[in-house]
C-alpha cells in the first residue's frame, strides 16, 4: 500500500513539473514582451525549473538512503533473531541427544547386569 502511495506522489509531482514547464513556455511565448525581455524570462524560468528538479532528486535520494538504512536494520534484526532461534534449538538437540544417550546406557547397563542365582532357579512357563 506504501508503494502505491509513493508512485503516486512522483507521479503527481512529476506532472506538477512538466504542467509547470508548459504553462510558463506558454505564457512567455505569449506575452506581448520584447525578444530581450522574452529571453531573460525563459532563462529565470529555466534556472528555477533546474533548482526545482535539483531539489526533487535530493529529497529522493535522501528518501531512498532512508529506505537503503531501514533495510539494513532490519535485516540485521532479523539475522540476530535467526541466530538466537538457532542457537536454543541446537542447545535443545544436544539435550535431547544427551538423554537418549543416557538412556541407550542405562538399558546397555540393565541387560548386561549377571543373573543372580535366584533368576535361574524361577520355573520357566
Amino acid at each position: 500500500m506504501a508503494q502505491d502511495d509513493d508512485g503516486m506522489g512522483k507521479g503527481l509531482l512529476l506532472g506538477l513539473l512538466a504542467g509547470s514547464v508548459i504553462g510558463a513556455v506558454v505564457a512567455l511565448l505569449y506575452a506581448p514582451k520584447p525578444g530581450r525581455e522574452l529571453r531573460a524570462d525563459i532563462k529565470n524560468k529555466a534556472n528555477e525549473l533546474a533548482d526545482d528538479a535539483d531539489e526533487y532528486v535530493k529529497m529522493a535520494r535522501t528518501k531512498a538512503v532512508d529506505i537503503i538504512n531501514d533495510g539494513k536494520r532490519r535485516s540485521e534484526q532479523l539475522i540476530t533473531e535467526a541466530k538466537k532461534r538457532a542457537e536454543t534449538l541446537l542447545g535443545d538437540a544436544e539435550k535431547i541427544l544427551t538423554d537418549a544417550k543416557e538412556r541407550v546406557e542405562e538399558v546397555k547397563a540393565k541387560s548386561t547386569r549377571p543373573k543372580s542365582p535366584s533368576d535361574n532357579d524361577k520355573p520357566r512357563a
